[in-house]
């Protein structure tokens, strides 16, 4: 019997509901509880009497443990609310440091008797601060190409909040007067579907306004006239190339879902989920994180959280492949004996033909 209809997500479930719809969780919660026990009669006709008494007081429990669960997701979203009040002090001092705007206590006496006074007042906040934070982490450091760097060593912060209508999260990443676009902030917002588990149902990024000649997202060709052409300039034209800032212009889902086959289907999917991927990561680890990952103190732990990840996967892997040799030794046996009954056993022939090699295309 499938349970796919049954299985609800309760963290996420809890984390996107408001304040009003946490009030009422409990009783959403009881009334799914008898609407699964209506679907699943059937099973209690089955037990026997006891058997049915006793499912009855484990459902009675299911239910206490379900209104204590509601009441842990209420008070996480309050503490959590409560914290992200509480961090953004630290997040305006961060600010000011980084930005040159406020100074470290001492640092600019120690700065000038080290390197003299001169140097010191020249050499303002912590240069390249979120270009370096972002460089260093795997997943972002994909996407930065060389021509990108220019630019985002304009960026003076970056903050999220979350939004209720629809539900999702926003990016606003703040840059200072640059040579590449007019604008001052560049957002992304994030819409999410809420069943059963948070979906992504689209993104929305800030429309660039690149100055003449700047724009990072698309590259300028000149092609030399055939010849005996009579036009003797180059023909140029404009064509997409990778870019940090091509995040601002997230993959889109078509109206009509018609209008896409199945591998342009999977592939608008493969696109969304880097999409989210990345926005997640600046989200959870960047801006919370900055400091660590501009000083690689982050990477380490990112990488042991890789490789316990890659040692489970490996496990797997390895309980695979001694069965693939156990499988490997039984078929080898047999067909020993078979060769051995058939009198036609012969030097290197007992071990098998042997696989055809894989050519690289």
């Amino acid at each position: 019997m499938s349970n796919e209809g049954i299985n609800f997500n309760m963290p996420e479930l809890g984390d996107a509901l408001n304040e009003e719809a946490r009030a009422g969780l409990v009783n959403a919660l009881k009334n799914k509880l008898q609407n699964l026990a209506g679907d699943h009669a059937d099973i209690m006709e089955n037990l026997s009497p006891n058997v049915r008494k006793r499912v009855d007081v484990l459902r009675e429990i299911q239910g206490q443990h379900d209104e204590l669960e509601a009441k842990f997701f209420e008070e996480r979203a309050a503490l959590e609310a409560k914290y992200q009040k509480l961090y953004q002090p630290l997040y305006a001092k961060r600010y000011d440091i980084v930005n040159g705007v406020g100074e470290a206590e001492g640092t600019l006496n120690e700065a000038a008797m080290d390197q003299g006074e001169d140097k010191a007042v020249e050499e303002k906040g912590v240069p390249d601060f979120w270009l370096t934070a972002m460089k260093n982490n795997e997943v972002l450091s994909d996407e930065i190409t060389e021509r990108d760097e220019g630019a985002l060593k304009y960026l003076k912060e970056i903050k999220w909040y979350r939004i209720e209508e629809p539900k999702g999260f926003k990016l606003e990443f703040y840059f200072d007067t640059n040579p590449y676009f007019k604008n001052s902030v560049l957002t992304k917002t994030y819409h999410m579907i809420d069943e059963d588990e948070p979906i992504l149902e689209k993104a929305i990024g800030t429309e660039i306004e690149w100055y003449p000649g700047k724009c990072l997202t698309q590259k300028l060709l000149k092609k030399k006239p055939k010849k005996g052409s009579k036009n003797a300039k180059p023909i140029t034209k404009t064509e997409d190339c990778e870019s940090f800032f091509n995040f601002f212009n997230p993959p889109q889902v078509p109206d009509d879902d018609e209008d896409i086959d199945e591998d342009t289907a999977e592939e608008l999917q493969n696109q969304m989920e880097q999409d989210y991927d990345i926005g997640s990561t600046i989200r959870d680890k960047i801006i919370p994180h900055a400091v660590s990952w501009f000083t690689g103190e982050a990477i380490q732990g990112d990488e042991l959280e890789l490789e316990d990840e890659d040692e489970d996967g490996d496990g797997d892997e390895d309980d695979e492949e001694d069965e693939d040799e156990d499988d490997e030794d039984e078929d080898e046996e047999e067909t020993k004996t078979k060769k051995k009954k058939s009198g036609r056993a012969q030097g290197d022939e007992q071990q098998g033909e042997r696989p055809p090699e894989c050519k690289q295309q």
